[in-house]
């Protein structure tokens, strides 16, 4: 029986915290950020918290839960 995989992608764009929510990075940072204001630049930086249907989906893969 093959062994079960999980998808390495995923388990480089979000992380599981030990509370079970699960974190991505914001979008919007890759370029065009001179006509971003300061405040939008530096809450960019922060890490997101997934809404639950999307989480439960991501901790529902093979190897992504905590």
């Amino acid at each position: 029986m093959p062994k079960v995989k999980g998808k390495d992608s995923l388990r480089k764009r979000f992380r599981v915290t030990p509370h079970g929510k699960v974190m991505h990075r914001r979008t919007g940072k890759r370029h065009l950020m001179r006509k971003k204001d300061t405040k939008r630049r530096l809450r960019l930086r922060k890490p997101d918290i997934l809404n639950p249907p999307v989480a439960k989906k991501i901790k529902s893969v093979p190897h992504m839960s905590v």
